[in-house]
C-alpha cells in the first residue's frame, strides 16, 4: 500500500496525522496541542487555547471545532466522545 503522507511535511492547515481519545481533566494539557477536536455528543466544551484563553463553546452532534487546543476541562464540559486532532 502506498502511503501519501511519506514525504509530506506535517502542516497546522492539516491534514492531522493522529486523533485520539480525551479525558477532560480540570489540571492536565493534552500529551499533543490538538490542531482541531472532533465531537461525537455534542453539548458544552470548556476548553484551554494554545494562547491561554479558557473559553467555553456549544458544538452540536458530530462537530469539528478548528481551534488549537492545550486542555479541555472536565468542569463545565458536558460534550462526550472528544477526540484531539493532531500532528505528531
Amino acid at each position: 500500500m502506498t502511503n501519501p503522507f511519506e514525504n509530506r511535511t506535517s502542516s497546522l492547515s492539516g491534514p492531522a496525522t493522529d486523533i485520539i481519545p480525551v479525558t477532560p481533566d480540570d489540571v492536565t494539557n493534552l500529551v499533543d496541542v490538538a490542531i482541531a477536536l472532533y465531537v461525537e455528543t455534542g453539548g458544552i466544551l470548556s476548553l484551554l487555547t494554545i494562547r491561554g484563553g479558557n473559553r467555553s463553546v456549544s458544538v452540536a452532534d458530530n462537530s469539528i471545532l478548528p481551534i488549537g487546543t492545550r486542555r479541555v476541562n472536565a468542569t463545565g464540559t458536558t460534550a462526550s466522545g472528544i477526540h484531539a486532532m493532531v500532528i505528531s
